[in-house]
């Protein structure tokens, strides 16, 4: 029988957690978090008893769904067996979970170095593209995130960085997104968008000596930047590109892996082999920390005979590994890929009628279940609701609507003019219609500044 906190217990939670821990990219005082008491499958619960359905998937990993019982039960098992060895012994899990990862992930990805989120694989897939090539830039796209630390910081285009500029880490190039809705070239086809990007890309390679080069990083579909699809071919020219230039393919499957899109991987929607593939979040799904990057047969054999200088203590770790060999069995198990599919299209079609009736809605970008509405104050000039890397004072109207959002039991990311749709892949029709409803009134509050 669960036990009702008393208004003092629920004053003290919040008291500890915003006198003594610090919370991510937000003024530290003035904050009223939402204090999570417990969640299942698609739903949050607060300690005032309010229901929240959860559609963005907490950061877009909780792609199982909230309070999977076999995860939990797997993590036991492994920790009576034993929770944790020097990364240079071996355990079952670790064993099992490399293998499964060499089946599911495309071409010749074979071994995995295990690291313990996202921008570690991220930054340990940068060094290691640097090793293996001798050569030292990195090309990225200015509109992509892959991660927080120096590193994978530097390597994303993320404004959120620019307080860091000054000492943000050497030798990362940015190019711009191939984003056909807001086209840099002003493309008339998402077809001649393509060849815009690449011959962009293609001239500041040549501008940098493609000698210089050991990589270019992109994330298998575009997330937290505005879910900017690649238009038709992008990822194929990239690929034929760098290989024409001795140039190693980085794809951060970060936030677009394990089933997010509708297919194990981002990039298996473009029919294209990466040489490394960064991964995490919904590896297993932030039950326990977890990330890793999976190297070609071909590339990690150059490492058969001298040492690999790259290391963490708590690479592969043993009950992280069983709970991500549950995760990936739970993905099977209940058809959870290919209801993100279905559901991303249903999800689409309801988005299209919403259209209809809120001419706030510029674009819907959408892959599996990981999209991204926009809005706009006129579809005729694409003026967006708040631009990129809004100020304060130019969030005015989103704020109102994430507000309005908040009131009526969701919880989702509103960033700049967009807002994300990446519900856990467990999610029912019944509850795609409530979230849909749910948004449909937030961005009604932003049809009224609508020009």
């Amino acid at each position: 029988m669960e036990i009702e906190l008393s208004v003092s217990e629920k004053e003290e939670i919040l008291k500890n957690n915003l006198e003594y821990t610090v919370f991510s990219w937000s003024k530290q005082s003035g904050l009223n978090p939402l204090s999570i008491k417990g969640a299942k499958g698609v739903y949050l619960y607060d300690r005032s008893g309010r229901k929240i359905i959860d559609f963005s998937s907490q950061l877009m990993n909780m792609n199982i769904g909230h309070g999977h019982p076999r995860v939990k039960e797997a993590v036991d098992r492994q920790m009576e067996e034993v929770s944790f060895v020097h990364p240079g012994m071996i355990t079952k899990a670790r064993g099992e979970l490399g293998k499964k990862l060499a089946e599911i992930t495309p071409g010749t990805l074979k071994k995995t170095f295990f690291t313990n989120a996202g921008a570690e694989a991220i930054e340990n897939a940068i060094k290691f593209a640097r090793l293996y090539t001798g050569r030292h830039k990195i090309i990225s796209l200015y509109q992509g995130y892959h991660g927080a630390s120096y590193g994978a910081m530097s390597v994303g285009g993320d404004p959120r960085k620019i307080p860091h500029d000054s000492q943000q880490a050497p030798n990362f190039i940015h190019v711009e997104n191939p984003y056909f809705y807001r086209c840099p070239w002003n493309s008339k086809t998402q077809e001649e968008c393509t060849e815009n990007a690449v011959a962009h890309m293609e001239r500041v390679i040549k501008f940098e000596g493609p000698q210089n080069v050991a990589a270019i990083l992109l994330e298998g579909e575009s997330g937290s930047s505005g879910c900017i699809k690649y238009p038709p071919g992008y990822w194929k020219r990239v690929r034929e590109m760098a290989d024409r230039y001795g140039i190693l393919l980085i794809c951060d499957e970060v936030m677009s892996g394990f089933g997010r899109t509708g297919k194990w991987f981002g990039v298996d929607h473009h029919d294209v082999v990466p040489d490394i593939m960064c991964f995490a979040k919904g590896l297993t799904c932030g039950y326990i920390p977890l990330g890793g990057m999976i190297i070609k047969e071909e590339i990690i054999s150059a490492f058969d005979n001298k040492p690999l200088p790259l290391g963490l203590t708590y690479s592969a770790h043993a009950v992280a590994c069983a709970a991500a060999n549950e995760v990936l069995k739970i993905y099977e198990d209940e058809n959870l890929i290919a209801n993100a599919a279905n559901m991303g299209a249903y999800m689409e079609n309801r988005v299209a009628e919403m259209m209809q009736t809120h001419p706030s809605i510029g674009d819907y970008r959408n892959t599996g279940l990981l999209g991204c509405i926009e809005l706009v104050k006129s579809r005729k000039t694409k003026e967006p609701m708040a631009p990129w890397n809004a100020s304060p004072a130019e969030m005015e109207v989103m704020n109102k609507v994430s507000a309005k959002l908040s009131e009526l039991g969701m919880f989702t990311f509103v960033r700049w003019n967009h807002i994300f749709t990446a519900p856990p892949l467990c999610i029912t029709k019944d509850e795609m219609d409530e979230g849909l409803d749910i948004i449909s009134k937030g961005i009604a509050v932003a049809d009224e500044f609508c020009t």
